[in-house]
């Protein structure tokens, strides 16, 4: 009858048996600190990234707003002084501007909340923090 044959041993094997359990912590120690300031980095980079694309639809908003501002002042005046002239009157013609501009400013409201919508997050920082409890889980090789 023939014995088993028992596997080689694996690198945390041959590790665990020649060095001590302090210079093991140790390198999990520094393992884990990279490993942390590296997420933070990832994080950092991220968050930059998706704080700009929001700050440009924040900028598209404001600037929507006070170009529909002007444009509404100054065209409501003259396009409701030229329909008021004629027997519409100038009370349905104000109604008239009024509702061609409530158009104009859903339109540009819709074009922000697209580009605000666009902004991702931080997603890759989000996905490699779900990996760090199995770094610092001990392997099955191990136990």
């Amino acid at each position: 009858m023939s014995s088993p044959v028992t596997p080689p041993p694996t690198d945390a094997e041959r590790r665990a048996e020649t060095e001590s359990v302090g210079a093991l912590m140790s390198q999990v120690t520094t393992d884990l600190s990279v490993l942390i300031r590296q997420e933070m980095a990832l994080a950092k980079a991220e968050f930059t990234a998706s704080a700009k694309e929001a700050g440009k639809g924040a900028g598209m908003f404001g600037g929507a707003g006070i170009a529909g501002h002007f444009v509404l002042l100054f065209l409501s005046i003259a396009l409701w002084a030229a329909i008021g002239g004629t027997a519409v009157g100038y009370a349905w013609s104000a109604v008239i501007v009024a509702l061609l501009w409530a158009i104009v400013a859903a339109v540009l409201a819709l074009l922000g909340k697209k580009s605000i919508d666009e902004v991702d997050g931080m997603p890759r920082t989000t996905e490699t923090l779900k990996d760090i409890p199995d770094a610092v889980t001990p392997s099955k090789e191990s136990r």
